[in-house]
Formats: C-alpha cells, sequence, structure tokens
C-alpha cells in the first residue's frame, strides 16, 4: 500500500460489533459513481439487499438525465452512519477523507495517484474513524501479494520485475497495484523506494541485483493485468492475475464496507484485514 501509513490492527472476534442491526442495510454513499469502477459497485450494491444507495455522487457535468439519488454535492451525502466508498480522482479522495472524519462515516478509499500529501491527509482522517485503504480490492490480487511474499523468501537471489497492463483512458502510471507490489517485494528484500526502476531506454549497462524493474503498458481494454517475473538462471517464473470484469473488485469494495459497519476502531485498514475478519 503507498505511503507509510500504520496499519491498524483488526479488533479481535469477540470485541467486533455490527454498529447497524441486523435488519437494516447497510446505508452506502458512492463518491465517483459515474465512473467505471463507481458503476460496477452499483450494480454489485443494488444485487445485495444487506445494502442500500443513500447517495451517488460525482460532478455535475456527469449528472445529466440522473435524479434521484444522484448530486454534486459530496458535503451533503456524507452523514454519522454510512459507509462510504470512493473510486474518484486524488482531490475527491482527499474530500471525501476530510468530510468522512467530520461527520463520523467510515470510508472505503480505492483511488489510486495519489501524491504522499493526500496519502497524508487519510492517514490523518483514520486517527478519527476507520478507513479500509487499498490500491486493489480483488481477493485474486491479495492472493498474488501473498504468493509473492512466499516465492521472494524462496528465490531471494532472482531477479525480479513487475509488469501492469490497463486500459487506454487510465490516468495514472504505473498502477497503485504495481506500486504495492514493488513496494511490498523492496520491503520483503529490504530496500529502499530508490530500488524501483521504471522503465528502461538506452544504455543502461548492466542490470544491478538490487533493481525492481516496474512496467506499464496502456492500450485497448484491459481492466488490470499483473505480472510479478522473477527469473534466475536458467530458469524463471510468472505470477499473474488477470481481472476480467470490475465487479471483481465492487465485491471486496462491499465486503470491506461491511467489515467497517461492523465497527472496528479508528485506523487504517487493509484488504487482508478484511478477509482475515471474514475467515474468523
Amino acid at each position: 500500500m503507498p505511503g507509510s501509513a500504520k496499519r491498524a490492527q483488526a479488533p479481535a472476534a469477540g470485541r467486533r460489533r455490527r454498529v447497524l442491526s441486523p435488519e437494516r442495510a447497510i446505508p452506502l454513499v458512492i463518491v465517483g459513481a459515474a465512473g467505471r469502477m463507481g458503476r460496477a459497485v452499483i450494480e454489485a450494491a443494488s444485487a445485495r439487499p444487506e445494502f442500500t444507495l443513500r447517495a451517488l455522487v460525482d460532478v455535475a457535468a456527469n449528472l445529466r438525465g440522473s435524479d434521484g439519488v444522484w448530486t454534486s454535492r459530496l458535503e451533503t451525502a456524507v452523514r454519522p452512519g454510512v459507509v462510504v466508498i470512493e473510486f474518484s480522482s486524488p482531490p475527491a479522495c482527499r474530500a471525501a477523507a476530510r468530510l468522512s472524519a467530520m461527520r463520523g462515516a467510515a470510508l472505503v478509499s480505492g483511488t489510486t495517484g495519489l501524491s504522499e500529501v493526500g496519502e497524508a491527509e487519510v492517514r490523518r482522517a483514520g486517527r478519527r474513524i476507520p478507513i479500509v485503504r487499498a490500491t486493489n480490492f480483488s481477493l485474486g490480487v491479495a492472493a498474488l501479494r501473498r504468493l509473492l511474499s512466499e516465492a521472494l523468501q524462496t528465490l531471494p537471489a532472482w531477479d525480479l520485475e513487475i509488469v501492469e497492463r490497463h486500459h487506454r483512458a487510465k490516468l495514472d502510471s504505473p498502477s497503485g497495484t504495481a506500486l504495492t507490489l514493488a513496494a511490498d517485494a523492496a520491503k520483503a528484500r529490504g530496500l529502499s523506494s530508490g530500488a524501483l526502476r521504471f522503465g528502461r531506454k538506452g544504455r543502461t549497462g548492466p542490470r544491478r541485483a538490487t533493481e525492481i524493474g516496474v512496467h506499464a503498458v496502456r492500450g485497448g481494454t484491459w481492466i488490470g493485468d499483473h505480472t510479478a517475473l522473477l527469473a534466475g538462471p536458467g530458469e524463471w517464473l510468472e505470477l499473474r492475475h488477470v481481472a476480467q470484469d470490475r465487479l471483481a473488485f465492487a465485491q471486496g469494495a462491499l465486503a470491506a464496507a461491511d467489515f467497517l459497519a461492523r465497527g472496528p476502531r479508528p485506523g487504517i485498514y487493509t484488504i487482508q484485514d478484511v478477509l482475515l475478519a471474514r475467515s474468523r
């Protein structure tokens, strides 16, 4: 996960409580609702009776022909007791974090491409409210991170290159997930962020053993494709995750919303915390 946020500990099973009574649906506010991920979350939540869509927030230009719970006013949508799910833009992410902390709303945050200042603002909000922050809400990517960790322990001297592919309209590069995988690997190998090598061009010389290559490909309609390549003498290993439908990410975001509705303490949680809580 980007930045150096201190990860909060998930509450013990006996201490976790649901904020909402079982017969009440979890009220959701979707920020970035007109975007690709926002629409996927709306579709997934609409099919599950344990959730209700309280407000769908996006910029006014994207709301033509929309009515009902659609709004461009985030400040009127965020209220105590709701769970805010945001897949938006860095400015909207920061605004959602600030307002959620002020109003006492839990937050699921999935925007990528935040600056360190933006990440710090999310962490500050996490001192007052529970936040699930992740660059990727796919359960398969969570498994990929675990598998990569095991491979790095087994093959400590092998070269690592990370390659990601996304659709032509994606705004940030490399993807947040690729950066998370690279950060995981750097930490496992005791390297700093300076070990990351973003692409290569010209006479770069021999590859350093301490490098972690990170490469971005853009084109077409790829939803998300992440590969970790481990290369050793005379052999190589490839770990790959391919997302075929954004509903995979949406279901992970809803699992995070359910986790937050159960009343964990304020702090920054990860998708791994959500999965651990579900397994209890």
